[in-house]
């Protein structure tokens, strides 16, 4: 039994001297013999500590007490593994959460940096958000002179920001002719100018080929609706990846022109100076000279012409009663008779032309009124009309009467050929729109060029005479 004892004991003198213990003393041996594991002399004490135990007859209490040292390390060891693993899975966690906020700000950054990429394209750029206008002022302060007007929609460069004042903020810009001061509370500026391109700015569409081509759908198979020649720009109503829907005269056609043909970019209204102001009111009250002094012309020419056909009237009628006292006299009567039917004839081919005015005199009349506003079903020349109602009135201020429709003006004066060589001022151009049917008429002018009241945004405007394909031309003064 003691060898076997021995044995034990001397595992467990191999099992302790990897575990580190300060001090231990059985019961009923003394302090001198306490074990210790603290020299290179551990395991020689440990034999001694035991051989003097077991001559103490305390070989039961001495494997009990190496047994709970042994449980308890053993659950000291699990507890540190547990507490390293734990620790293990808070590191990976952290590790895990690091990577995570990191990839976050990743993408973070990534969007800002799109986002400023964005913003980049138009970080120079303002729009009025006034309700009406906006004055543009020489000095940051509303006591400086007034140099023009920024119209609410209007857009404009930002030279200088954040010019902080007694007043406020403002902001130096420059827009058109215009260049100055303005509050900066009445601009978007930068990023949230994005969110007013669609309703304030228009996109263009300029062709960039010599003759281009608008068809009806997006292929090179679809039918041609009409031609646009270089140079020329039109509304964009949509883009695609390689082509682009174009408007022509509000909406008269609408239809696909190929992308890598036309050069497009947004347009916005500038702001207009003082001096652009005045020449504008000028220009309109020149416009309403104008028509005055036509009409008043044109009456001048009614009334002469009228008091003309009364005597002529007057004159036949006395020749009638003279005619009819006097037998002998039937022959001088007939020979008045016959000079007086030529005289008639004379009078109503006068009347036709009442006003004795060439192509010319009506094309320059009309180019008064280049500026103006287009209204659809409108007349007046001055407040508003479409395209038929502008060449109707201008013809009726020379005392010609058309209808006010397109289609139907086609049908009135001589055909000629609408081309440049052929063309003369005065002559009307007539063009189709989707359905084939003539929906658009224009003024030629001259040099390859019309006038025309072509949409809204535009009003009264010069363009080229083929900017699309003519279906015809009329010549109503020959």
């Amino acid at each position: 039994m003691r060898k076997n004892l021995m044995m034990k004991s001397t595992l467990c003198a191999v099992t302790l001297s990897a575990v580190v213990v300060t001090q231990f003393v059985p019961v009923g041996v003394k302090g001198s013999d306490s074990i210790s594991l603290d020299s290179d002399r551990a395991i020689a004490g440990l034999d001694i500590s035991v051989d003097n135990l077991i001559s103490a007859g305390g070989t039961d209490l001495y494997v009990m007490e190496m047994d709970n040292i042994i449980s308890n390390t053993t659950s000291e060891e699990a507890e540190d593994a547990n507490k390293a693993k734990e620790a293990d899975k808070k590191e990976t966690a952290a590790k895990a959460k690091d990577k995570k906020e990191e990839k976050k700000k990743a993408n973070s950054d990534k969007k800002e940096e799109k986002k400023e990429e964005k913003k980049s394209e138009y970080e120079n750029v303002g729009i009025s958000i006034a309700d009406d206008y906006v004055n543009v002022r020489s000095e940051s302060n509303t006591d400086s002179e007034i140099v023009g007007k920024l119209y609410r929609g209007c857009a404009a460069t930002i030279l200088e920001n954040n010019i902080k004042e007694e007043d406020g903020e403002w902001t130096k810009i420059e827009s058109g002719n215009v260049k100055g001061y303005i509050k900066k509370e009445y601009l978007a500026i930068g990023f949230d100018v994005d969110e007013l391109v669609d309703k304030f700015g228009t996109k263009y569409a300029t062709v960039n080929t010599t003759t281009l081509n608008v068809r009806t759908k997006t292929s090179t198979d679809a039918t041609i609706l009409t031609q646009i020649p270089v140079g020329e720009s039109y509304e964009v109503v949509k883009e695609y990846a390689k082509w682009v829907k174009i408007s022509l005269d509000d909406g008269d056609i609408e239809g696909f022109v190929a992308k890598e043909y036309v050069d497009i970019s947004v347009k916005f209204q500038k702001a207009v100076s003082i001096e652009e102001e005045k020449a504008e009111q000028e220009r309109e009250e020149a416009a309403r000279r104008a028509q005055e002094e036509q009409e008043r012309k044109l009456k001048e020419q009614q009334e002469a012409a009228a008091e003309a056909s009364k005597k002529e009237e007057k004159k036949e009628s006395s020749t009638k009663t003279e005619s009819t006292q006097s037998e002998s006299k039937k022959e001088t009567t007939s020979q008045e008779t016959t000079s007086e039917e030529s005289t008639s004839e004379e009078s109503t081919s006068q009347e036709t032309t009442a006003s004795g005015s060439t192509g010319s005199d009506v094309a320059n009349y009309a180019l008064n009124f280049v500026g103006n506003r287009y209204v659809y079903g409108g007349t007046s020349l001055t407040n508003g009309t479409d395209c038929s109602g502008f060449t109707m009135s201008v013809y009726a201020a020379f005392g010609y009467s058309l209808p006010h429709h397109s289609g139907s003006q086609a049908a009135y004066g001589t055909a000629v050929t609408a081309s440049e060589g052929s063309l003369q001022p005065g002559d009307l151009l007539f063009y189709t729109n989707s359905s084939g049917e003539i929906g658009h008429v224009a003024m030629y002018i001259g040099g390859g060029q019309i006038v025309h009241a072509s949409n809204e945004r535009d009003g009264i405007k010069i363009s080229s005479y083929n900017y699309r394909t003519p279906y015809c031309a009329r010549r109503i003064i020959n």
